[in-house]
């Protein structure tokens, strides 16, 4: 009975980790400093590299994470709807 008891506790734990990994990957706060991080290596690369405008053109690739960010929650439903088929 003991090990039983052992393997429930293990398992809500890994159940609690798990859904903390989850509410991470979907949170507004990874999104926004992945953001920060990709508008900061792009500039970086486009300065060292020695294009005009680095600023302004950091800004395409940073954009481009935030339109995915926001459109994968339509792919998926779309995805969901053939995965029932």
């Amino acid at each position: 009975m003991e090990k039983i008891r052992r393997e429930i506790t293990e398992i809500k734990k890994r159940n609690a980790r798990v859904e903390r990994d989850k509410k991470w990957e979907i949170s507004a706060t990874r999104k926004i400093f992945i953001g920060i991080l990709t508008f900061f290596f792009a500039f970086l690369f486009l300065k060292i590299a020695g294009f005009q405008n680095c600023f302004f053109a950091a800004f395409v690739p940073t954009g481009g994470f935030f339109i995915s960010t926001f459109s994968l929650k339509f792919l998926r439903k779309i995805w969901e709807k053939f995965l029932k088929k």
